[in-house]
């Protein structure tokens, strides 16, 4: 899927000229000033109305500044992140529905253990895919100065979701403005979101758009059919682009070799 942050021409400091700030009270000229800019980036009235609706999101900023599991040794975010209940119910899901798992694997390469290990690690196999207003999170992180080039243009993405109704003002997810089942942020959808049960829409709560998006992701980063996938080998280097956390890549890598067993 070509990118549609691409297509638009969104290049890595277009969206980022709105006043950034780093409490509540410069929120709403911000949000004035990004309107206009979304506006000259072909956004709709649709998702200006969504974003004139956005309020300061104070949780996902002192989420984003009390990232303390990522500072773990890798024994102990196993431990915290419960890696034995992932790899056992990881197993079990393999085990329930194998074509489906194999159909992936086949269209995409990527072995099944590995998107499993990130489905029950980023939502507990969607058991919890977040409580916050996914645009007014992500617009707060547009306005906050600490990553606000990053941010504004997945806050640009979010609106246009809005526009084609793929999210809505109300649409919930993490406290960083991520979504559905393995958690995409709305640029990644526009950019990596397969509509995996041809009913004509990206729905990323829905697992079969989630799980053929994350894989679609994973091969369009460079993913290599059969070939290895812990630290050192080819593929190591894909689940790093997705976490930049080093303790969560091998994490996942080590959970997915239990998994496949």
């Amino acid at each position: 899927m070509l990118s549609t942050l691409l297509a638009l021409g969104l290049g890595a400091g277009s969206a980022a000229a709105a006043t950034c700030g780093n409490d509540a009270p410069g929120f709403e000229r911000w949000k004035q000033e990004f309107a206009a800019e979304a506006a000259a980036q072909g956004v709709g009235q649709a998702g200006l109305n969504a974003l004139a609706q956005t309020s300061y999101a104070q949780r996902t900023i002192n989420a984003d500044r009390n990232q303390k599991s990522f500072n773990y040794s890798l024994d102990k975010f196993l431990q915290v992140r419960g890696a034995d209940t992932i790899v056992a119910q990881g197993r079990k899901k393999l085990a329930s529905n194998p074509g489906f798992w194999q159909s992936l694997e086949s269209q995409y390469g990527v072995p099944a253990s590995v998107l499993i290990a990130i489905h029950g690690m980023e939502t507990g196999f969607g058991g919890f895919m977040g409580d916050s207003n996914v645009l007014s999170a992500i617009s707060t992180l547009a306005y906050d100065c600490r990553r606000s080039e990053f941010f504004s243009q997945h806050a640009l993405a979010a609106l246009m979701l809005v526009d084609r109704g793929a999210v809505s003002p109300g649409s919930t997810g993490a406290m960083h403005g991520e979504l559905g089942h393995t958690q995409f942020l709305p640029g990644n959808i526009l950019r990596y979101g397969v509509d995996g049960d041809g009913n004509g829409r990206v729905d990323l709560t829905d697992l079969s758009d989630a799980m053929a998006s994350t894989a679609n992701f994973l091969r369009q980063k460079g993913w290599q059919p059969g070939a290895g996938y812990q630290e050192g080998q080819p593929n190591f280097a894909v689940i790093q682009e997705w976490n930049a956390a080093g303790v969560y890549q091998k994490a996942i890598a080590l959970m997915a070799a239990r998994i496949q067993g």
